[in-house]
């Protein structure tokens, strides 16, 4: 009897006691379970976003050149939840592949060097799923001009100079990603190439939607819409998907495809390298590498002055104006002409007349 009353004292001391620590058990198993889903709101954005820089190059495309150069981010005001930042690019521009002209018809040529230039806003929502952000600047470039690759012979080749403003809108979650965009052309906007062709620099206006398939992997596709000045056969819609992977931390290669009726399938690829984050420790940088928390101090996107070319006005129909009519394009005196006289087919067409261009 006494060892059963033992027995039941000692039961009812072990309920109590294990009673008594329940609420201190619940309680330090809450509180690891809010460190971890504060996780993102306990970093201090003035440690994690600091100034970078690093090289970065792509491959010819739609109306961009051949280019390597260096660029830099720096944030210029960090806030608890935003970052006031200028980003900068500076990017030597080769020539085409030979035979291939990356602006249509003219292939660019020689080397030069144009740069680019955003002020930006970027901001958290209050749990910090999604990051947000508006920037704008100045795009210029030169370039220098050679050969056709339609076979056609052409002399007076001459280097220009085309520049833009431009402004963006950004979107970041961890999964996924929206980016906005207007590229204006701005000074003189279309300029003589040479004795055939004309380029300008295209309006153009887009939107990316983008898609983490996984930490290193990134997919999007985009919708755009291109303009000329007065190149309107060069006006439509296209579309753009890009592939991206980044191999290591801050290194990230990408492959990028486009169509639209004025430069059709066009191919590029491209490759960034950015070193930054200062002396901060690996757990640090681990605790960083969030989709959003990164987003906040990447480069911006679409900074290239886009350029095609056309030939307007050479051979197309003048038909309704008196024959010897003469225009002046861009520096070439054009005159009204008759074609096919005595074949039953006669059409009037604008023809080049050999004046010097000023």
């Amino acid at each position: 009897m006494q060892r059963s009353v033992r027995m039941s004292l000692s039961l009812s001391g072990i309920t109590a006691l294990a009673l008594s620590n329940g609420p201190l058990l619940s309680a330090a198993a809450q509180e690891a379970g809010s460190t971890d889903d504060l996780g993102v709101m306990e970093i201090n954005l003035k440690d994690a976003v600091k100034f970078n820089w690093g090289f970065q190059g792509a491959l010819q495309g739609a109306g961009t050149p051949n280019q390597a150069g260096i660029g830099g981010f720096l944030p210029l005001s960090v806030g608890d939840n935003s970052v006031f930042f200028a980003d900068v690019l500076l990017n030597a521009n080769f020539a085409d592949y030979d035979g291939s002209s990356s602006i249509i018809n003219t292939e660019v040529t020689g080397a030069t060097i144009s740069t680019s230039s955003r002020l930006g806003y970027r901001w958290l929502n209050n749990d910090r799923s999604w990051m947000f952000g508006v920037n704008a600047g100045y795009d210029s470039r030169p370039m220098n001009t050679g050969k056709a690759d339609t076979g056609v012979d052409v002399t007076g080749q001459r280097d220009v100079f085309f520049q833009q403003v431009a402004a963006g809108l950004e979107a970041v979650s961890e999964s996924w990603n929206f980016n906005a965009y207007g590229l204006f052309p701005v000074g003189d906007t279309e300029q003589v190439l040479n004795d055939r062709y004309r380029g300008g620099a295209l309006h153009t206006y887009g939107l990316d939607v983008g898609y983490a398939i996984t930490p290193e992997w990134d997919a999007s596709i985009g919708y755009y819409y291109q303009h000329g000045d007065d190149l309107t056969a060069d006006d439509g819609s296209g579309v753009l998907a890009k592939l991206s992977y980044e191999i290591t931390d801050g290194l990230t290669l990408g492959v990028n495809i486009s169509y639209d009726e004025a430069f059709e399938t066009r191919v590029s690829g491209n490759i960034e390298y950015r070193f930054g984050s200062g002396n901060a420790t690996q757990v640090e940088k681990k605790k960083w590498q969030t989709p959003v928390i990164q987003a906040l101090t990447k480069s911006v996107k679409h900074r290239d002055v886009r350029v095609h070319d056309a030939n307007k006005i050479q051979m197309q129909p003048c038909t309704g104006r008196p024959v010897s009519t003469t225009t002046n394009v861009n520096g070439k005196m054009y005159h009204c002409q008759t074609n096919g006289i005595g074949t039953g087919n006669t059409s009037y067409l604008w023809d080049y007349i050999k004046t010097p261009i000023s």
